[in-house]
C-alpha cells in the first residue's frame, strides 16, 4: 500500500512538472517564433535589397558605426554574444541575460547583412532565443534552475523558427551547452517550444531551408575510406576556422582598442576586398553559393575566403552567426574534396556541411539531426561518418570561448581543462 501510495504521489508530480513545463514552453515558442518570425523577414528583406543595389555595400564601415553606437548606448559594449547566453545556462554568470540583447541582435543583424558583412543568422537567434527566453522567466517568476531551462527553450524556438529544423533546434542548446553531459531536464521544453516556434513561423510564411543532393553513390569500402578521410579534412578545416575567428577578434583587440575605429577598419577591409574580388559571394551569409555546391559547383578557394570574410566581419563589431558561414565553408570545400577524390562532389558538399560545423560546435547529435532534415535519410552511413571523425578530430575547439566541455573526447574521464588539454585521470 505504501510503495501504491509513493507511486501515485510519484506519478501525480511527474505529470504536474509536464504540465507546468508544456505550458511555459508553448509561450516561449509562441513568444520567440513570433519575434523570430519578424527577424527572419527583415533579414529575407535586407539580403534580397543588398543583392538588388551591391552599391550599398560601399557603406558598411558607416553601418558598423551604427552598431558600436547602439550597444554603447544601451551599456553593451562588452556584449559576449551566444557566449554570454552560454555562462547563463552553465551559471558561470550570475548576472542573467539583457534583455535589450534581443531588439539590438535583431538590429545589428539586420544592418550587419544589409550592408554585406559576412555572416550568418542562426547564431543571432541563440542571443534573440536566450534573452526572451531569459525575460519571459523574469516576468514568471521562475527560480534560477527553471529560468536555465526556459533559456534553452527559448535558443531552440529562435533556431527552429529561422531555420525550420525542429529536430536538431531541440537538441542543439542542450548539446552545445556542455559538451559531453547532456541537459535531460530541457529535452521536453526544448522539443516543444522548437515545434511550436517552427509551425508558427511556417504559418506566417517562413519557408524552411532546403537542399537537394543530385547522387548517393552506393556504399563500397573505397567510398567509405574516401568519406573517413573527408572526415578528418572536415575536422581540420572547423579548427581551422575556430581559430581564423579567435585570432582575428584578438587581433582588433590587441591592435586596434577603439570599437568604433575597429569597425569602421573592419568594414573598409570587406568592402576592398569585395571590389578586388568582383563578386558578392563572400557578402552576407551566402545561402546561393551553397546551393551551388549542391549542384558540384564550386570556386577552389571559396572556403578559405569565407573564412576570412567572416572573421573580419564578426572580430570587427558587426553581429550575426557562425553556423551559416560554417555551412558555406563545409560545402564548398566538400565540394572541392568530392571533385579530387572522385566520389560525388553533391555529396560530398553536404558531408563537408554537416561535417565542419560539427567539428566547430561539438554537437554530432545536433548535426545527425541536422542532415535529416536538410538532405533527408539516404546516405545516412555517410553522415554518421563524417560527424563522428569531424567530432574526434576538430579536438577541444570551438566557435564558443564558453562553451563547457565536461568529457574528454578520447578516454571515458572527465575533461581537465586546466592542464593543457590532457584528460584527467583521477
Amino acid at each position: 500500500m505504501n510503495n501504491l501510495k509513493h507511486n501515485l504521489r510519484t506519478g501525480y508530480e511527474h505529470c504536474k512538472a509536464f504540465i507546468k513545463w508544456a505550458i511555459l514552453a508553448s509561450i516561449t515558442g509562441l513568444v520567440v517564433g513570433a519575434f523570430s518570425t519578424l527577424f527572419s523577414k527583415l533579414m529575407t528583406w535586407a539580403t534580397n535589397f543588398r543583392m538588388e543595389n551591391s552599391i550599398i555595400i560601399a557603406f558598411l564601415p558607416l553601418a558598423g558605426l551604427v552598431i558600436v553606437f547602439l550597444y554603447h548606448l544601451f551599456h553593451m559594449e562588452k556584449d559576449k554574444g551566444t557566449n554570454k547566453v552560454i555562462s547563463t545556462v552553465n551559471a558561470d554568470d550570475s548576472e542573467g541575460i539583457p534583455f535589450q540583447m534581443a531588439p539590438l541582435i535583431i538590429i545589428a543583424t539586420v544592418l550587419t547583412h544589409l550592408f554585406g558583412g559576412s555572416a550568418g543568422r542562426e547564431g543571432a537567434a541563440l542571443q534573440l532565443g536566450g534573452s526572451l527566453g531569459h525575460k519571459i522567466g523574469d516576468l514568471l517568476h521562475l527560480d534560477e534552475e527553471d529560468k536555465k531551462v526556459i533559456v534553452m527553450s527559448g535558443m531552440s524556438a529562435a533556431f527552429s523558427a529561422l531555420f525550420g529544423t525542429p529536430m536538431a533546434a531541440a537538441i542543439f542548446p542542450i548539446e552545445m551547452v556542455c559538451v559531453g553531459s547532456f541537459y535531460y531536464v530541457a529535452l521536453v521544453p526544448c522539443v516543444l517550444a522548437s515545434l511550436i516556434a517552427s509551425n508558427f513561423a511556417a504559418s506566417m510564411g517562413i519557408n524552411p531551408e532546403a537542399f537537394t543532393i543530385t547522387f548517393i553513390p552506393e556504399m563500397t569500402i573505397l567510398n567509405a575510406g574516401k568519406v573517413i578521410l573527408l572526415g578528418l579534412l572536415c575536422g581540420a578545416v572547423s579548427v581551422l576556422f575556430c581559430l581564423a575567428m579567435h585570432t582575428a577578434s584578438d587581433l582588433y583587440g590587441k591592435y586596434i582598442k577603439n570599437p568604433y575605429l575597429r569597425v569602421l577598419a573592419g568594414g573598409a577591409i570587406i568592402v576592398v576586398l569585395t571590389f578586388i574580388l568582383q563578386t558578392t559571394d563572400y557578402n552576407g551569409a551566402g545561402i546561393p553559393v551553397i546551393d551551388k555546391a549542391m549542384e558540384g559547383e564550386v570556386v577552389p578557394y571559396a572556403f578559405l575566403l569565407k573564412i576570412l570574410f567572416t572573421a573580419i566581419t564578426l572580430g570587427a563589431g558587426f553581429k550575426g552567426g557562425e553556423i551559416v558561414p560554417s555551412f558555406f565553408i563545409g560545402s564548398t570545400f566538400g565540394c572541392l574534396m568530392g571533385q579530387l577524390l572522385g566520389i560525388s562532389p553533391s555529396l560530398c558538399a553536404a558531408l563537408g556541411l554537416i561535417g565542419v560545423f560539427c567539428g566547430a560546435t561539438n554537437c554530432p547529435l545536433s548535426s545527425m539531426f541536422i542532415s535529416f532534415e536538410l538532405f533527408g535519410f539516404d546516405g545516412g552511413a555517410y553522415f554518421l561518418i563524417v560527424a563522428a571523425i569531424s567530432y574526434m578530430i576538430s579536438g577541444y575547439s570551438s566557435l564558443y570561448h564558453n562553451q563547457k566541455i565536461v568529457y574528454s573526447k578520447y578516454k571515458a574521464v572527465l575533461y581537465d581543462e586546466k592542464n593543457d588539454g590532457v584528460p584527467n585521470p583521477k
